[in-house]
């Protein structure tokens, strides 16, 4: 991605706060290119995590297999989706037993 932007352009980059971001390697490359800038969501930001889930399940079920006559077809399409998702939606329960543990999610069928 960096080799293929004009010299200078100022790049950032959203991350989560795994720790995978945050290696040696990492910080070696952000020094080599200092017009890369990474950005961390919150620590015990894991809510964050469903909201990518609900448009990666969007993707992957409307857009992806989809083929749009144009925008309000898509926006149709995604509508119909969205009113069909809620029909059975189930709720998340949270479970934060440990704080050395990540949080888990489970559906509020399959609750330890």
């Amino acid at each position: 991605m960096v080799s293929q932007q004009p010299a200078g352009r100022e790049i950032h980059v959203i991350c989560d706060n795994v720790s995978s971001h945050k290696t040696a390697a990492v910080q070696a490359f952000l020094v080599e290119h200092p017009q890369v800038t990474m950005h961390f969501t919150p620590t015990y930001s894991s809510w964050l995590n469903q909201v990518e889930n609900w448009f990666a399940r969007i993707q992957r079920d409307v857009i992806s297999r989809g083929i749009f006559t144009g925008t309000k077809d898509l926006d149709k399409k995604l509508m119909r989706y969205i009113r069909q998702y809620n029909k059975n939606a189930k709720p998340l329960k949270w479970k934060y037993s440990n704080p050395h543990h990540r949080i888990r999610c489970y559906s509020s069928g399959s609750v330890d």
